[in-house]
């Protein structure tokens, strides 16, 4: 009879993601860009006095990259478990509707709980329909990303619900040179961090997406891990959709989508190196990717560089990126 996965792992391949994380971490790259990427900005804005990485500039970085990271972290446990969530930008615009116009009738904490139970809630029936239906974690959250946005589309024209004044406080406070959003953001990555190395269900995400069979014959519950990461995953997007509404008074039914959410997180978990076939890579690497996508949408503000070229960069960076983790790989 097969025993239930405890510490310590075999040394196996199906194993091998949580060897990664260590001193050859998949990250590296995505922090050498980084800094490089960083220099590079210092010294074609040296002109203006250095300012490009002041405290304005460095603060409104960090702002902006909140919500993004923060979905992010979520992507990247069900990432790691062998999935995706393409329905998190349109969860993100649903739960923003629900908390201001709860927050309108009832007050903050009563929203916040309705916001985690309707994220926990999308993140079940995304893991239900992919394990107990055998539907492809692509078309099984494109199909229910498209269920919300028929919700949104038929309830709601514009902007709902109001936000008391001291919730705003999440979305633009700092505490000394730091936001507070990105305070949340820290806080949100180093919970992922810790389960992903210190608890069981980490080890077990990581069997999962490593080699789902090998995990199977090793003891673990295979559904349930896959159901658990997106339940995660949609809390995050939850949180997200909080802080979104915090920064604008109000929801929006298009604030997830309009912010390409889905596909952005995707791209920072990508960058930071972790697979997308699953088993291999970690929260620290997505903070990197997302701050790369930061810095680098910030040069372009800069710069007043159109749309159209950010998102061809942007592309060539995600390819590129793609290209080098594959040819890491393969030298293995």
């Amino acid at each position: 009879m097969t025993q239930e996965l405890r510490t310590p792992l075999p040394k196996t391949p199906a194993w091998r993601g949580l060897r990664d994380v260590g001193a050859d971490s998949p990250a590296r790259p995505v922090y050498l860009s980084l800094l490089a990427l960083t220099v590079f900005a210092w010294i074609l804005f040296l002109t203006d006095g250095g300012q490009f990485f002041g405290q304005v500039n460095t603060v409104g970085i960090l702002q902006r990259s909140a919500a993004l990271g923060i979905v992010a972290v979520g992507q990247t446990l069900v990432i790691l478990a062998g999935s995706l969530d393409l329905s998190v930008a349109f969860l993100i615009s649903l739960v923003s509707l629900v908390a201001a116009e709860t927050m309108a009738g009832y007050g903050v904490l009563p929203a916040i709980g309705a916001v985690l139970a309707v994220s926990a809630l999308v993140g079940l029936v995304n893991g239900l329909v992919i394990t107990r239906l055998k539907v492809h974690a692509f078309i099984a959250t494109l199909g229910i990303s498209l269920i919300i946005k028929g919700v949104l589309d038929h309830r709601y024209d514009g902007p709902a619900g109001s936000v008391p004044e001291s919730f705003q406080h999440l979305g633009y406070d700092r505490v000394g040179p730091v936001p507070v959003s990105a305070l949340l953001w820290a806080a949100i990555a180093f919970a992922a961090w810790f389960l992903l190395r210190r608890t069981p269900l980490g080890y077990r995400i990581y069997a999962v997406g490593g080699d789902p069979e090998v995990a199977r014959l090793s003891g673990v519950r295979t559904d349930r891990v896959v159901v658990a990461a997106h339940v995660l995953c949609a809390l995050c997007a939850g949180v997200a959709g909080l802080l979104l509404a915090a920064r604008l008074g109000a929801g929006a039914p298009t604030v997830g989508s309009d912010g390409g959410y889905d596909l952005e997180s995707i791209a920072a978990v990508v960058l930071g190196g972790t697979a997308l076939a699953g088993g291999r890579g970690g929260v620290a690497g997505t903070v990197g990717g997302v701050l790369l996508l930061a810095v680098l949408d910030s040069v372009f503000n800069q710069l007043e560089i159109d749309s159209f070229a950010k998102d061809v960069v942007r592309g060539l960076v995600l390819v590129a990126a793609l290209a080098i983790y594959a040819r890491r790989r393969l030298a293995r």
